[in-house]
């Protein structure tokens, strides 16, 4: 997974509300590389999904790029025109989102809908060829009877077959990168775990790259090869998936994994929540995000963002503690 088919670099993004500027991405860089699997990890309010709506320019008229660049294979989306981006958008680029049922017409039949994500793309495709490829794609994604679903409505389906059509309108183009928002929020285990198949399946037969938003660390060590860790607008960590779990360095990522249950643990001991809230982003805090929140804060992370500082060549984590010239007292991380 040598090649980049996306690479973001300090991309900062604000939305101009009547409350002042919301300071919503700020220096955001990453990597998506051929074939592989990105997990963005953070709370609600971290900046991922407003992150890869950028990727897509479908951002709120209220947001601003105020700096940064999104370069796509050889295109640097943030200067390319609008109707070049409708021409990505859908083909090159497909985005599962959070909520199917508001993100599908409850006025047209689910086949009609993913027949013109295909047709947009293809005008000169026969209506019998845009009707075979839908149900082809209904196959793909498990749907039953496909032939008999074609013309059903929205409401006519479940949460998780709702989000398995959402998933069939993603992948009718064959997109070279995909990005899923959530897509298993609200759905059962037994759904869920047949939406991460679908996702894995769809990286082996297509070669499609995949950024994966979730706030569920369990799902993400199904499924991804590497994680983001987001907070505050910020990528606080980023490291293969296995270091993720196995030598976390930041007491972000500390505190999203001692608040996952564990099936094994003592049913009597508590799970262990991170306190406090997140930041109000219209004033971000002017050191680390997470400092006000953290039980290991030092003076200097409340009044100066930390750099990123190297664990080993693919593992990074933006934290005070790792500083050599941090005090040693009372510091998990350095022995």
């Amino acid at each position: 997974m040598s090649d980049k088919i996306l690479s973001i670099d300090n991309l900062n993004i604000s939305f101009m509300t009547s409350n002042g500027e919301v300071q919503a991405v700020r220096g955001v860089s990453f990597d998506v590389h051929k074939g592989e699997i990105v997990g963005l990890v953070g709370e609600s309010g971290s900046g991922k999904s407003v992150t890869c709506m950028s990727i897509l320019r479908l951002l709120a008229d209220t947001a601003v790029i105020r700096e940064g660049t999104i370069r796509f294979e050889d295109e640097e989306l943030t200067r390319v025109s609008k109707a070049e981006m409708r021409s990505i958008r859908g083909d090159k680029i497909s985005m599962v989102f959070q909520d199917p049922m508001s993100s599908l017409n409850p006025l047209i039949k689910v086949g009609k809908q993913v027949e013109e994500i295909i047709r947009i793309h293809y005008p000169k495709k026969t209506k019998e060829q845009l009707y075979q490829e839908t149900l082809e794609l209904f196959r793909k994604v498990r749907i039953p009877e496909p032939e008999k679903r074609f013309h059903s409505y929205p409401h006519e389906f479940s949460g998780g077959m709702r989000q398995r059509v959402m998933i069939a309108m993603a992948l009718a183009n064959r997109p070279d990168l995909l990005i899923a928002d959530e897509p298993t929020t609200a759905l059962d285990v037994t759904i869920q775990d047949q939406i991460l198949k679908e996702m894995r399946t769809l990286r082996s037969d297509y070669g499609t790259s995949i950024i994966f938003i979730t706030h569920d660390l369990g799902v993400v060590a199904e499924l991804c090869d590497r994680v983001e860790v987001m907070y505050g607008g910020m990528i606080m960590e980023q490291a293969p998936i296995d270091d993720i779990f196995e030598n976390p360095k930041h007491p972000y990522t500390l505190g999203l994994l001692s608040s996952i249950p564990d099936v094994t643990q003592d049913k009597s001991k508590r799970l262990v929540p991170i306190p406090g809230s997140p930041p109000d982003m219209t004033n971000p805090p002017k050191g680390c995000p997470f400092a006000p929140r953290c039980p290991y804060a030092r003076n200097i992370c409340a009044n100066e963002i930390p750099e990123f500082y190297t664990i080993d060549e693919n593992h990074s984590s933006r934290c005070w503690l790792l500083d050599e010239e941090a005090p040693l007292e009372d510091n998990p991380f350095r022995t």
